[in-house]
């Protein structure tokens, strides 16, 4: 059903603490790993994939904060966010846009694979015709 005005504000509240509670989990465990890294060790693929999108959050957090912190600028954060679709920390991010990310993903990777299959089949039809 419809939410009141009050619990979509209680709810916007929810939605940013877990996103800055998410976001300075990240950063702990991205502290430690540059810790390590001064320190010698090598990281897992898994591990330093993790620390670059951290650090993509931190830079991106900069101009996000601007939208928090200036009064009544929040009404403008949908319009930015479809000029600027990847200004979003990713800890923000919702589970809608989430999956909608992820379903382009997959489109584009079933065009390439369409693709590639086409010009698979192609090429055998060249080489039978060459060596028929």
């Amino acid at each position: 059903g419809k939410k009141s005005l009050r619990q979509k504000a209680v709810d916007e509240l929810k939605h940013y603490y877990n996103g800055f509670h998410l976001l300075w989990t990240d950063t702990k465990v991205a502290a430690r790993m540059v810790w390590r890294l001064l320190h010698g060790q090598v990281l897992t693929r898994r591990e330093r994939r993790r620390l670059l999108r951290t650090c993509a959050d931190l830079f991106r957090l900069v101009p996000f904060l601007v939208f928090v912190i200036v009064p009544f600028m929040e009404f403008l954060l949908p319009v930015f966010l479809k000029l600027f679709p990847e200004m979003l920390p990713s800890t923000f991010e919702t589970e809608s846009k989430r999956e909608e990310k992820l379903k382009k993903k997959l489109n584009a990777k079933l065009e390439i694979a369409k693709f590639l299959r086409e010009t698979i089949a192609e090429m055998a039809k060249r080489n039978k015709a060459d060596t028929g």
